[in-house]
């Protein structure tokens, strides 16, 4: 396929904070739901489920999302595509069943920061060995500056009373879920590359997250026993739409920005909306208001050191 033209970096920057916000909205209703039915992973098989339905439905609407599931079919066929290209929903399985285990637990902007050290340290390793579409992407010292920046977020977030109120079992998960993020984020625009269509990609990130949630969801009801009765609000369903709408965005915002510069522009977005949803709707063991304001500054200021001119090589398809 040809490469389209690259967008404007404000425009590829905004497109990321977008996914960000998103994702914020999305981790708040997972943790919801999570709570509500009192198994984080149950919650987070109903997001995926949500969002392969919404897939399946409009797919055979958009021509050119059905040729990309004709090219995506053909070469799983020809085993012209390597199966790790296939595998991108795996990672954000991770991501949905730890926003159902900890963002109702200890506030959006807490498990954003763990995120955030997740995509920025694998971000930069998965940019130099070129395993995104953007190539090999230089680490020059305006991205580590952002990146090192980033974790400052991180340290600031720990502060407090933090450490002393929640297990360290529960700050790792984010962590583990953001390193997923940054690969995810790389696979599925790499497939999206090959296939020549952003929704198709989606759609196989969706199908792997949903099998491998099925069996998480089997694994912790037979061990816990049945989740509690599901909720009738219907926004609490809404997690796997938005999930739908930003891995569709950022498997094409990838090839124009590298894995690292979209991991923290939507960091920036993720604090700005998680600040906002925990202070009109605070949790029991969130941040105070003084490390929140501290994270969003330091994640603009990650945002702003990174965008420097970057040398790529372009990746072997």
């Amino acid at each position: 396929m040809n490469d389209a033209r690259p967008l404007p970096a404000w425009l590829a920057l905004g497109g990321a904070a977008s996914i960000g916000a998103m994702t914020a909205v999305q981790a708040r209703i997972n943790g919801v739901l999570g709570a509500r039915i009192d198994d984080g992973i149950v919650a987070g098989f109903i997001s995926f489920a949500v969002g392969l339905v919404a897939l399946i439905i409009v797919i055979p609407c958009i021509a050119s999302a059905r040729a990309g599931v004709g090219r995506l079919l053909s070469g799983i066929r020809q085993r012209s595509i390597p199966f790790w290209m296939l595998l991108g929903g795996t990672c954000g399985a991770l991501t949905v069943s730890t926003q159902g285990v900890v963002a109702g637990v200890l506030g959006v902007s807490l498990f954003t920061v763990g995120v955030v050290a997740g995509q920025t340290l694998h971000g930069l390793v998965l940019d130099r060995i070129g395993f995104g579409p953007a190539g090999v992407v230089a680490v020059t010292p305006g991205r580590v500056l952002g990146g090192a920046l980033a974790l400052a977020a991180v340290a600031v977030s720990l502060g407090g009373d933090v450490l002393a109120s929640a297990p360290l079992w529960l700050l790792l998960l984010p962590f583990l879920a953001g390193a997923g993020i940054a690969w995810q984020a790389g696979a599925n625009g790499r497939l999206a590359k090959r296939v020549g269509s952003p929704i198709s990609a989606t759609l196989t990130s969706f199908i792997a997250g949903t099998c491998v949630l099925i069996v998480a969801a089997a694994i912790s009801v037979a061990v816990r026993g049945l989740p509690g009765a599901l909720p009738t609000e219907p926004w609490l369903y809404a997690g796997g739409l938005l999930g739908f709408a930003y891995i569709l965005l950022g498997a094409f915002l990838v090839a124009h920005t590298g894995v690292l510069l979209m991991g923290l522009g939507s960091v920036l977005g993720q604090l700005v909306a998680s600040v906002a949803i925990d202070v009109l709707w605070p949790v029991q063991h969130g941040p105070a208001l003084w490390q929140l304001a501290a994270m969003v500054v330091l994640a603009a200021a990650s945002v702003v050191a990174a965008v420097s001119r970057r040398r790529t090589r372009p990746p072997a398809l």
